[in-house]
């Protein structure tokens, strides 16, 4: 006998094992047409899995209508693709081809080099096997006769992947559609027939299970969609994507540069970059002496045993440079956190409850080994500036203390004009022993922070899997004006290297005796290189008033203005605006261009008559023109602006991208 259960809470039961594909057809023929995949107690499957004799099961039916339903067509257009691919190339090896955000990639190994101009034949082949809309056939192996299909097959990399990286897996699974057959766990979509719309993207390098030490493959990106106009508005979002690409902006409005002479993923500031960085590490450093906070400066390496008793080197050697041998036998790292710096501050002396919460604060700078591959401009990088802080507190003041954290990084969102975003609370994983301290104490830091969210009023998801080692933490996941995903400010709760564990850390409390503190980790930016370069994409270069590093520009409309334009130039820089002035011997209509082109919020247009009335003509980058009014009119509207933090959105975005995780966190 088996149960099912569906979401509407009605039930059907059979007498023997069942599959998400015959309810479909029990529940109604339309369904069974239109049913692409199913979630069984909570796990994506195919249509074609079977329920067993004697389970009960939640059951939920996906069509096109849902995501989940597109991400298992994607995954099938992959082996579609792969298909073709095979067909038309000979020898090809396969390696993986899974779903991603926006759509799914496979690796390949064959002798000719695919490039852009191969795509239109594979389209076209891919074409052929969706009209012939063969289904998709799950086949199920043990161990052995798994390894004798793949060398039968002559896929190398299959005998590999079975023979190393699944040693514990008794049982494998095989799709087969027409003669293409491929190792994968599934789940697939019922037939071919069911690819609407898609499009090969590019193609890029990568190394057989992300090794450089392995041979390199050729990944080819694509993506899928079950509707022509969906995927006509994702091309479009694609190529609003490369014209924002930070690198492509950072280079035309010169904010900054990326040389391999000094090192892959280390930047360096223009001073135009340098403007928009030290004017948001102004803001924010404001804003913590507000909030009691108190700076803090810690040196750039430190010694291998500090990593070693916080528990950062032991879980994340890989990802950190490697250690600098010292002639007398010591080994000093690169810093890959700032967490340990703080510590010791604090340990520096004998702490009173009377002291506490103690909260220190440092734009600090660390360095991560990130693979080659992995490297991004700004958003990836091996050097990272963090706007970092560290809150040591009594157990009781926990609460109040991370409320106030989640509430400064809304306020810092806030004043960039950043309110889509949701937070995800980072959660252990029951089933993971990666984690250190108690179980007792995750549960406690796991409530606070549930508590919290729901004092503040925010729907917040949990996600296990998602916590640092130390502790639990919430994130924030900003969806930017192309409705791209990006995680960002992170507040992270930690019972354990403050405990005897690890530090020792002790304050005095009110009864004279020693007491474990609590620390808090947060970062209401992250990466300050990270989030600038979301910055730049999120604005298209086209930063707000109080936020750019040219804030305006006097444009004369011949050279015999020059003098008076001087005269405006130099009073709004006195009264601290950003400003310049052009005064070549240019026509005005060129002059203007050039300000557009380079993204300046206003232009001050000086003339006779604004000469004679003591005014200047403002052109507003976002309303055009502005009509003339005093100088000292147009300063005022100017300081409202920037002190006010004015965010004014000219752009509109649709979801359907989502980026790389935050470098804000071990």
């Amino acid at each position: 006998m088996v149960t099912i259960t569906l979401p509407d809470g009605s039930t059907k039961e059979y007498d023997n094992s069942v599959t998400p594909g015959q309810v479909a057809a029990d529940i109604g023929p339309g369904l069974a047409k239109a049913a692409m995949a199913a979630e069984v107690d909570g796990q994506v499957v195919g249509l074609d899995h079977v329920i067993q004799d004697g389970h009960n099961a939640d059951l939920k039916l996906f069509t096109k209508k849902d995501a989940e339903a597109l991400g298992v067509m994607r995954h099938s257009a992959a082996h579609v693709m792969a298909r073709a691919i095979m067909k038309i190339f000979p020898g090809v090896q396969l390696a993986f081809g899974p779903t991603i955000d926006g759509g799914f990639y496979y690796d390949f190994d064959l002798d000719h080099k695919l490039s852009e101009e191969d795509f239109d034949a594979i389209e076209a082949e891919m074409k052929k096997i969706i009209k012939a809309n063969e289904p998709f056939e799950r086949i199920e192996t043990d161990r052995d006769e798994a390894l004798n299909i793949v060398n039968e097959l002559g896929q190398e990399y299959k005998v590999e992947h079975i023979s190393e990286g699944l040693v514990e897996h008794d049982q494998l699974s095989f799709y087969r559609q027409g003669e293409f057959i491929d190792l994968c766990r599934g789940p697939h979509i019922p037939s071919a027939g069911a690819i609407g719309a898609y499009k090969l993207l590019s193609v890029a390098g990568a190394y057989w299970k992300g090794s450089s030490d392995n041979k390199q493959l050729q990944r080819v990106y694509a993506t899928a969609f079950f509707d022509k106009q969906d995927l006509e508005d994702h091309l479009t979002r694609i190529e609003e994507a490369k014209r924002r690409d930070h690198r492509t902006l950072g280079k035309q409005l010169d904010l900054f540069t990326i040389n391999p002479m000094v090192g892959a993923g280390l930047v360096l500031w223009q001073p135009k970059g340098a403007i928009i960085r030290s004017t948001l590490e102004n803001f924010v450093r404001d804003e913590l002496q507000r909030r009691g906070y108190q700076p803090v400066y810690t040196p750039n390496i430190g010694k291998i045993d500090l990593y070693e008793t916080s528990g950062h080197y032991p879980y994340y050697k890989e990802s950190m440079f490697a250690p600098i041998q010292m002639s007398d036998g010591e080994e000093y790292l690169l810093k890959p956190m700032n967490c340990p710096h703080h510590v010791m501050i604090y340990k520096s002396k004998p702490r009173s409850y009377r002291e506490l919460p103690l909260r220190l604060a440092e734009f600090g700078t660390v360095y991560r080994y990130e693979q080659s591959g992995e490297l991004n401009g700004m958003t990836r990088v091996r050097g990272f500036t963090q706007d970092d802080a560290h809150i040591f507190c009594m157990a009781d003041q926990v609460a109040g203390e991370f409320m106030g954290c989640i509430e400064m990084t809304q306020f810092v969102l806030k004043s960039l004009g950043l309110d889509n975003y949701r937070v995800r609370l980072g959660f252990r994983d029951p089933n993971s022993d990666k984690y250190v301290g108690s179980r007792e104490l995750w549960d406690h830091a796991q409530r606070a922070l549930t508590e919290v969210c729901q004092t503040l009023g925010i729907q917040a998801e949990a996600e296990e899997g998602e916590a640092a080692f130390y502790g639990p933490k919430a994130d924030f996941v900003l969806t930017d004006c192309l409705g791209r995903e990006w995680q960002l400010g992170t507040v992270q709760l930690d019972y354990n290297l403050p405990s005897e564990d690890r530090f020792s850390l002790e304050y005095v409390g009110s009864d004279n005796l020693g007491h474990v503190p609590v620390m808090i980790h947060r970062a209401p930016l992250g990466s300050m290189e990270r989030f600038i370069g979301m910055l730049i994409e999120h604005f298209a270069g086209a930063f707000p008033l109080w936020l750019a590093p040219e804030q305006a520009r006097v444009v004369v409309v011949s050279q015999k203005f020059e003098e008076y334009g001087r005269q405006v130039e130099a009073q709004l820089r006195e009264a601290g605006m950003r400003v310049s002035g052009d005064y070549r011997a240019e026509k005005i209509g060129a002059k203007i261009r050039d300000a557009q082109l380079e993204l300046i919020p206003y232009m001050l247009i000086v003339g006779g008559r604004e000469m004679e009335n003591g005014e200047v003509s403002i052109r507003d980058r976002i309303d055009g023109d502005l009509g003339a009014m005093p100088v000292a009119g147009a300063l005022a509207k100017f300081q409202d602006e920037i002190n006010n933090r004015v965010v004014r959105k000219t752009f509109s975005g649709s979801a359907g991208f989502v980026s790389r995780g935050a470098q804000n966190e071990y």
